[in-house]
């Protein structure tokens, strides 16, 4: 005849050594936990905020030109140093304005990322 199975007495169930300390925000990214999710997400909707105002801003300002010279028919004829009024400003302010946008918007944006980047490094 067998013998009666022998009881087995279970006292501590077996799991991963973890190690001590903290995760950092940088661990938390890499692992793709639900906290670094939401670090990268929050610096996505930055970024996307920065992008869609500064499109906006472009779109109002460049947008209201056509309908400045369309509704007020003296910014047609006039005229500065013989040049139409016109010329003189979609010439000499629009592309200077344009590159202000795009150098605030670059520094915005480097600004942003330095931010996120010191979060990283700090936690």
């Amino acid at each position: 005849m067998s013998s009666p199975p022998q009881r087995v007495r279970v006292t501590r169930t077996r799991r991963p050594n973890r190690r001590e300390g903290p995760r950092t925000v940088r661990d938390e990214i890499a692992g793709h936990s639900h906290l670094g999710t939401a670090y990268v997400r929050s610096l996505v909707r930055a970024q996307l905020q920065l992008s869609l105002s500064t499109l906006a801003f472009g779109v109002v300002t460049l947008g209201a030109l056509p309908l400045l010279f369309a509704l007020v028919p003296a910014t047609r004829r006039a005229s500065v140093l013989g040049l139409p009024l016109t010329w003189l400003v979609l010439g000499g302010l629009v592309y200077p304005g344009i590159v202000l946008t795009a150098r605030w918007y670059t520094r915005s944006s480097e600004r942003l990322e330095a931010e996120f980047s010191d979060l990283v490094g700090r936690r």
